[in-house]
């Protein structure tokens, strides 16, 4: 350890974790699969079961801080090397790499539990939704694409949601699903652009290091117009009310403000696209979504 890095105070274990896995940001994904969860129920018997919420929100924080942990384990020296990543916890040596696998291990341990504790189907399907959260860090060392990992890792969670409340594979909960993996891969790309030149530096393959920012700010866009329209498709499979199609409005008008706010030449304002606006964008449909199926008849 260096003697810079040594003087960075060194925080608890625990906290050291959670800032690894930077935790605060499952509200990216958490409320999708609270969507799908809640659809689910109403489809089933138009009331809440709590238990079952409970569980979905256990299993998707495990799986996210598993595949968070996994991913700033495999790509530490990547982070080392870039001047952005290099503050990070395995690098400064804040946390050891066998303390962040211990995390990791526990955490993928109450994920496949709370998945037991579901139904069969959910704890069958429990590993094939690791395996990509382990491929992607793994991605952009074989592929301009590795958003395109991103997006299917995070398509689980509105399928996983729907899964847990019924048993059953629902087509619905894939078109959800989609819409949340492509949304998550579009802004992925535009978040990829900050670091293009140290990319092209050490050999790490995406979508702007290969193409340039201006095409990756294009394909974002694509991203989000394909995500408005799938969830559009979501809506009418599911003979959404008004209060979800105002949702919908909501999200297109922040989808253009992302977009207004970010250019190929200005990269300025990328972290309040894609913390602030994309953080905004997941409460906002699920708040609108769970208006709609209160007053469509969901009971409490």
């Amino acid at each position: 350890m260096t003697s810079a890095s040594a003087a960075i105070p060194q925080p608890g274990r625990t906290k050291a974790f959670l800032r690894l896995v930077m935790i605060e940001h499952s509200v990216f994904a958490l409320p999708f699969a609270y969507i799908a969860a809640l659809t689910a129920m109403f489809t089933v018997d138009e009331s809440i079961h709590w238990l079952d919420l409970l569980l979905v929100t256990v299993a998707m924080v495990g799986l996210r801080t598993f595949a968070m942990a996994a991913n700033r384990i495999i790509d530490r020296e990547i982070d080392a090397r870039n001047p952005r990543t290099a503050h990070r916890e395995l690098v400064t040596g804040a946390m050891s790499v066998r303390h962040a696998w211990t995390g990791a291990l526990v955490a993928v341990v109450v994920f496949l539990a709370a998945a037991a504790l579901l139904n069969p189907l959910c704890l069958a399907l429990a590993p094939v939704a690791v395996i990509p959260m382990v491929v992607y860090p793994y991605g952009k060392r074989f592929t301009n694409f590795p958003q395109a990992i991103l997006g299917l890792a995070q398509a689980m969670g509105p399928i996983g949601g729907w899964l847990a409340i019924t048993g059953e594979w629902s087509w619905e909960a894939v078109i959800l699903g989609l819409a949340v993996g492509v949304w998550i891969g579009g802004f992925d790309l535009i978040y990829a652009c900050q670091d293009v030149e140290t990319d092209r530096e050490i050999g790490v393959k995406s979508v702007p290091a290969r193409f340039g920012i201006p095409a990756a700010i294009w394909g974002a866009r694509v991203c989000h117009a394909v995500t408005t329209a799938l969830f559009v498709w979501f809506a009418l499979a599911t003979d959404a009310g008004v209060f979800f199609w105002l949702g919908l409005l909501i999200v297109a008008g922040a989808f253009v403000y992302e977009h207004s706010i970010v250019r190929s030449n200005d990269l300025s304002r990328l972290n309040r696209a894609f913390f602030s606006v994309n953080g905004f964008i997941g409460i906002a449909l699920f708040v609108c979504a769970l208006l709609d199926l209160l007053v469509r008849g969901l009971t409490v």
